[in-house]
């Protein structure tokens, strides 16, 4: 039976395992399969005219044999019909129907506003109003707040590439924008120097976390599906002194590591990602694609099979690619900061939109509208685990305490059915709105 295990273990080392498929991955059955056979202490009794049988057949197939002998003579559809002749059998209904599906299927490939009617309906643009998009993205909030009301508006962010996508913004609607580069803790500065003060603002938007446009870049490093050099810089390189996620994995201690994806990432196998990406790079090299921090990542969860919210397969290198962005861009605190501003820069009963993707950001907003700030807004861990001997006067109590905030919606709102299933990457939307009363 030597000559029989030896055959199916080459046979298995060019059938891959597929992991997205669980229990359907036939690469794992034939695993399986073998395992128990050989396994057993029966061995002399094995077939082996039904041996050579399952292997030669399972070999055809992974060689590709049946697919080389029957070539298809014709690009078709899965029906079989070719491209015309669905056009010639199918109702002009049916045509107008599918035509207008593949209309909204290339609208939506772009960056997609995120809660649109939403975000109108809570920050209620006003003509002579002017408004601030602290997240300027590709623009589909501004757009709309400037087709809502004759309004100016003031886009501000922290990418080149969407500064630019602001610059033609102002120019289709000439005098109410006005595009600035630059971070949330930046603005004060860059008001300053459009003569914008303190209190004159009647509406602010946030839309935090990673634009379209930037996940879809394979270049830019954020994607977990599209190989390219580990940036995650959202300024592009404006900095040159901002630290980069390869420079992160390639400098950052064991501990310094699994704190950044335990915190930022929430991710169970913190410790054991972190180790791998010390041994490899002292063993191997550094880890400078994405595609190798997926492999890394894959590595440390052998047979783990993840979704995401929509049950959907989900690569199990998510949660890290998000704790680097976040840490590499320093994303809680510039939040932080940003939800400060907005307190000094709105008018009273001026309006406060934010749309947060996962709850550490959400946590923060929530934290701020409250008013529950006594101390490190920003730490993820829940308040009462922190700093238990700071003992606070009662006037620095009362000050923080007293909320300028006053919700407007009492409970966070999340995108409907439709608009998930249209655009998934809204699954994790939530949004709050609040005046400021004081």
């Amino acid at each position: 039976m030597t000559t029989q295990y030896k055959k199916f273990t080459r046979l298995i080392a060019k059938w891959p395992l597929d992991s997205t498929k669980g229990d359907r991955d036939l690469g794992k059955f034939i695993r399986d399969k073998v395992k128990a056979a050989f396994e057993t202490t029966e061995k002399q009794n094995l077939d082996s005219e039904l041996c050579n049988r399952q292997y030669n057949s399972l070999n055809r197939i992974a060689d590709n044999y049946y697919k080389n002998k029957y070539k298809r003579l014709r690009t078709s559809t899965a029906t079989g019909l070719s491209t015309e002749e669905c056009n010639l059998i199918l109702s002009n209904e049916v045509l107008a129907y599918l035509k207008e599906e593949n209309k909204e299927a290339i609208q939506y490939k772009d960056h997609t506003p995120v809660m649109l009617k939403e975000v109108t309906k809570y920050l209620k643009p006003a003509d002579n109003e002017l408004y601030i998009d602290m997240t300027f993205g590709a623009g589909g909030h501004s757009r709309q707040i400037l087709a809502s009301a004759d309004c100016r508006l003031i886009t501000l962010d922290r990418d080149p590439i969407a500064y630019e996508k602001a610059k033609e913004l102002a120019t289709e609607f000439p005098n109410r924008v006005t595009p600035l580069l630059g971070k949330f803790s930046e603005l004060p500065s860059l008001l300053k120097e459009i003569n914008i003060k303190q209190a004159s603002i009647d509406g602010i938007l946030f839309d935090f976390g990673c634009s379209s446009m930037q996940l879809d870049n394979g270049e830019r490093g954020f994607s977990v599906s599209k190989n390219g050099y580990l940036d995650m810089r959202m300024d592009a390189g404006r900095d040159p002194n901002q630290i980069t996620a390869r420079e992160v994995l390639a400098t950052a201690n064991e501990q310094e590591l699994y704190k950044i994806f335990k915190i930022y990432g929430e991710e169970k196998k913190a410790a054991k990602i972190a180790q791998t990406i010390i041994q490899a790079r002292y063993m191997i090299k550094n880890i400078e694609t994405t595609k190798e921090l997926v492999d890394i990542v894959d590595s440390c969860c052998p047979n783990e099979f993840r979704l995401d919210k929509l049950q959907r397969p989900q690569s199990n290198a998510t949660k890290v690619f998000q704790a680097l962005r976040i840490f590499v861009n320093n994303e809680l605190n510039e939040l932080n900061y940003g939800m400060v501003l907005s307190k000094y820069y709105l008018k009273l009963q001026g309006r406060l939109v934010t749309i947060c993707f996962h709850s550490l950001e959400d946590t923060i907003v929530k934290r701020h509208i409250a008013g529950n700030i006594i101390n490190e807004v920003a730490n993820p861990v829940p308040l009462r685990y922190l700093n238990p001997a700071v003992v606070q006067d009662q006037d620095t109590i009362n000050q923080f305490l007293d909320s300028p905030w006053k919700a407007i919606n009492k409970h966070v709102e999340v995108p409907s059915d439709e608009e998930v299933e249209r655009n998934p990457r809204s699954r994790s939307a939530r949004l709050r709105a609040a005046i400021k009363i004081k």
